[in-house]
């Protein structure tokens, strides 16, 4: 795992104390959903927010990860959006 954040000698981030990978999610899942409402009160389009987050996160994957790697991950992408991974209420039948 790596640790972007760097500190002075001796010192430890938030995220280097954390101890687990989900709990290092749930952490940066709240970082990201501050800065949408934020975002969204300063006028900024949810549609526009959501494009520029995708551009972010592909270009953390290929720096991390590789073009081929992140394009293997993409290409499983759809199949997870029609299995409802991504949608947080279904409609009842």
């Amino acid at each position: 795992m790596r640790d972007k954040l760097r500190t002075e000698p001796g010192m430890q981030t938030t995220a280097a104390r954390t101890s687990s990978d989900d709990e290092q999610k749930r952490m940066a899942l709240g970082y990201v959903q501050e800065a949408w409402a934020e975002a969204r009160l300063d006028g900024i389009d949810g549609d526009c927010l959501a494009q520029a987050s995708l551009f972010s996160a592909f270009l953390e994957f290929v720096s991390t990860y590789g073009e081929d790697a992140t394009a293997h991950f993409a290409s499983g992408l759809s199949d997870r959006i029609r299995n409802g991974e991504f949608t947080l209420e279904r409609p009842r039948q």
